[in-house]
C-alpha cells in the first residue's frame, strides 16, 4: 500500500519551505526571501506520530512574467495531482492577493482536500487579517507560524487524522522496479519479462506517466515488478509533465526491494544514468544495471562495453550488469538469476561472532594511523539490519574515521561475504553513545 502524499503549495515567499522543513526535521528546501527559489518539487518521506507520509514542496505560484514561473505553476500542478492532501499556504501577514485567487481556482478544479495554513500569525497585522482568508472558499482553516510553532500540532493532527494508522498488510513478495530514462527501453523490458503486451510501448520519450504494478511469475514464485515513468534530468526542451515524473519513479523507488537501472546501448552512458543509479543507492535498494538494446550495437564486445560501465559508475561496482535486448529476447533469460541472487544478498545475515573475527583481522592487518596522538580502536562490530546490510562499529571515536579507511573495511566485508547487488551501510558509535 502507497504512502499518501501530501503537497504544499502557495505563492512566493509564503514560507512554505520552512514549514516542509519543520515537518522533514531536516533542513532540505533551500530557505531564502526571494520570490522563486524554490523552483523545483522537493520530495521527502515524513512521519508524525507514527504516520508516515510523503511531503512535497513546491515553487511559489506566481503570475508575473518570470521565465520560469508557468514552469512551477506546471510543476505544482502535478503536484496537486499527485497529491492526497494539499496543504494551501497563504501570508497572514500581506492577506489575500491576486496569486492566492488563482492558486484557488487551480485547488478547486483538483477536486482535492484542501487545508488552508494561515501563515505568520505571530505578528500582530496577521491576526487582525485572519477572517479576510474566509474568502477563499474553503472548509479548513488553520492559523500557523511556521517559525513559532504556532498551530503546528493542530496542523499536523488535522492534515494525518485520516491516514491509516493500522499496521499495513505486509506483501512479502520480492519487489523490484525498472528505472531509467526515457525511452531506454523500460516499458519494452517489463513486456519482455511478462511475456504479453502489458505496457503501451510507443518510441516517444515521456510516454510511460505512471509508475504500473504486474505480477511477475517465476520458477512458480510471484514477483512484484514495477515498470515507473522516465527520469528526465531538468531541461527546457521537453515535456512538462515527463519533466515532473521524478516523483512517481521516487515512489516506485521507495517501494522497491531491487532497482533495474536501464541504460540504453545505443546511446551509450549518459551522466543522467548516474543520478538515476544514485537515486537507488541513496534510498538503500539492491541494484542491478541492464544494458538494453544490445542487438543494435556492433562496433564492441560486452568485455568492452563492461569496462566502461564500471570506470563510469564507480560509486557501484557491486552491482551486476546484464546484457540483453528487450525487444529481441536475446539474453533475456540472464536477468531473473541476477534479481534472486541480489534478493538473497540485500537480506543476508552474518553471525556477530563471525563478522566481529573478520574486522579485527582487517584492523590488525592495516592498523589506522594516529592522529594528532590518537589511533581509532574497534571494540565490537555487529550487524544490525538488512535490506540493505547495515554494520554498527562500536570504537573510542568516531571523529576519527577516515573515509578511506571507512571504505577499505566496507572492502573486507565484500570480500568475505556475497553482497553483490547491495549497498552496504557502515555506522559508526563511540562507546559510551546509547542504541
Amino acid at each position: 500500500m502507497a504512502l499518501p502524499t501530501v503537497a504544499l503549495v502557495g505563492r512566493p515567499n509564503v514560507g512554505k519551505s520552512t514549514l516542509f522543513n519543520k515537518i522533514v526535521g531536516k533542513k532540505i528546501s533551500i530557505i531564502e526571501d526571494i520570490p522563486g527559489v524554490t523552483r523545483d518539487r522537493i520530495y521527502q518521506e515524513a512521519t508524525y506520530n507514527q504516520k508516515k507520509f510523503y511531503l512535497v514542496d513546491t515553487g511559489g505560484i506566481d503570475t508575473t512574467n518570470e521565465t520560469f514561473n508557468n514552469e512551477i505553476k506546471i510543476q505544482a500542478e502535478v503536484a496537486i495531482k499527485e497529491a492526497d492532501i494539499v496543504v494551501f499556504i497563504v501570508d497572514g501577514k500581506e492577506g489575500l492577493t491576486a496569486n492566492d485567487f488563482i492558486i484557488r481556482d487551480l485547488l478547486r478544479k483538483s477536486q482535492k482536500k484542501i487545508i488552508v495554513a494561515i501563515n505568520k500569525m505571530d505578528i500582530k497585522e496577521a491576526q487582525n487579517n485572519i477572517y479576510d482568508f474566509y474568502e477563499l472558499g474553503f472548509d479548513t482553516y488553520i492559523p500557523i507560524s511556521s517559525i513559532h510553532n504556532i498551530g503546528y500540532v493542530e496542523l499536523m493532527e488535522t492534515i494525518t487524522k485520516d491516514f491509516n494508522e493500522k499496521d499495513e498488510v505486509i506483501d512479502t513478495r520480492l519487489k523490484f522496479s525498472i528505472i531509467g530514462r526515457p525511452n531506454v527501453g523500460k516499458s519494452s523490458l517489463m513486456n519482455a519479462l511478462l511475456n504479453e503486451e502489458r505496457v503501451v510501448v510507443s518510441n516517444i520519450a515521456g510516454t510511460t506517466r505512471d509508475s504500473i504494478d504486474s505480477v511477475l511469475k517465476y520458477h512458480n514464485e510471484e514477483y512484484v515488478l514495477i515498470d515507473t515513468a522516465g527520469m528526465r534530468k531538468k531541461g527546457k526542451v521537453f515535456e512538462s509533465v515527463e519533466k515532473y515524473s521524478l516523483l512517481r519513479s521516487l515512489k516506485a523507488i521507495d517501494r522497491s526491494d531491487i532497482c533495474l537501472v536501464v541504460i540504453n546501448a545505443e546511446e551509450g552512458i549518459k551522466e543522467h544514468d548516474k543520478h538515476i543509479a544514485g537515486y537507488a543507492i541513496e534510498r538503500g535498494k539492491g541494484l542491478i544495471f541492464v544494458v538494453n538494446k544490445w542487438d543494435t550495437v556492433t562496433n564492441t564486445t560486452i568485455q568492452e562495453f563492461e569496462k566502461l560501465m564500471r570506470a563510469e559508475f564507480q560509486f557501484a561496482t557491486y552491482a551486476p550488469i546484464v546484457f540483453l535486448s528487450a525487444l529481441t529476447k536475446k539474453r533475456i533469460h540472464t536477468l531473473m538469476p541476477e534479481v534472486l541472487k541480489v534478493a538473497e544478498n540485500i537480506s543476508r545475515e552474518i553471525k556477530t561472532s563471525v563478522i566481529n573475527e573478520i574486522i579485527q583481522d582487517a584492523y590488525q592487518l592495516n592498523i589506522p594511523p594516529s592522529y594528532k596522538g590518537k589511533r581509532l580502536k574497534i571494540y565490537f562490530t555487529a550487524q544490525t539490519g538488512n535490506k540493505p546490510p547495515k554494520f554498527t562499529f562500536r570504537v573510542n571515536n568516531k571523529g576519527l574515521i577516515h573515509f578511506s579507511y571507512e571504505r577499505y573495511l566496507e572492502n573486507k566485508i565484500r570480500e568475505n561475504f556475497d553482497f553483490t547487488g547491495t549497498p552496504i551501510i557502515l555506522q559508526f558509535k563511540n562507546k559510551t553513545d546509547e542504541d
